[in-house]
């Protein structure tokens, strides 16, 4: 029988290694909106957020740079929701002062998802810090492979990888909603964020379907009249 660090630890590469693979299509898309090797890295390794990575170049490579402003608050907006992850994972990862810093950097959707579908504190914690780790190697390493490939490699979208991020996030939170009201809310999300996406901007459909299911999560958790 596998191990439960085995367990965790392909949960964590198999994660990693799926939403990973989507920095090709960044490093793509930075090469042929005329950002150079060195800028394009920059926010990979630096800004490690791949909606917010997107919601930037997609401003800035229309507006050069005049549009810095509003390219930074795209960013900035969909890398809010980082946040509340660091909320979340603050009691599991048990850090303070300056050794939130550490840790800041790869709390991220996959590593949160990851670890908080862990049993118990040391899982959830080894959870979080491979897929943080294998997330920033794989994503890194394929925005430069993205990037020298550039205009070459065509729509990545015929690949698939641009649903192999969301595919993992499927597969892996599924089977955490173990009730109707939870597959409800979370079908609820989804179809609000497939019906918003040819409206608005790339990233926005995610952030306001999430704000939709926390909204819903919120009413129902209310006391009823007459219940205390």
């Amino acid at each position: 029988m596998r191990s439960a660090k085995g367990s965790v630890f392909s949960v964590s590469l198999g994660v990693g290694l799926a939403t990973g693979l989507y920095g090709i299509s960044f490093g793509a898309i930075a090469a042929t909106s005329h950002l150079d090797i060195w800028q394009t890295m920059a926010l990979s390794l630096l800004m490690f957020s791949g909606g917010s990575q997107f919601a930037f170049i997609g401003v800035f490579a229309t507006g050069g740079t005049a549009s810095l402003g509003a390219a930074v608050a795209s960013a900035w907006l969909l890398g809010v929701r980082n946040g509340f992850y660091a909320v979340r994972m603050a009691p599991i990862l048990n850090k303070v002062g300056l050794a939130k810093l550490i840790p800041a950097m790869v709390t991220i959707d996959e590593s949160t998802l990851v670890s908080i579908s862990q049993e118990g504190i040391k899982n959830q914690r080894l959870g979080f810090w491979l897929t943080g780790g294998f997330v920033y190697l794989f994503w890194n390493a394929a925005t430069l492979l993205g990037f020298i490939l550039g205009n070459a490699i065509g729509d990545v979208s015929k690949f698939g990888l641009d649903a192999a991020a969301a595919a993992a996030f499927v597969a892996l939170i599924w089977a955490r909603l173990d009730t109707f009201q939870a597959r409800l809310v979370a079908l609820i999300a989804i179809s609000l964020a497939v019906a918003l996406t040819p409206a608005l901007p790339a990233g926005i459909p995610v952030l306001v379907a999430g704000i939709s299911a926390v909204v819903i999560g919120w009413f129902e958790a209310r006391p009823k009249a007459g219940e205390r």
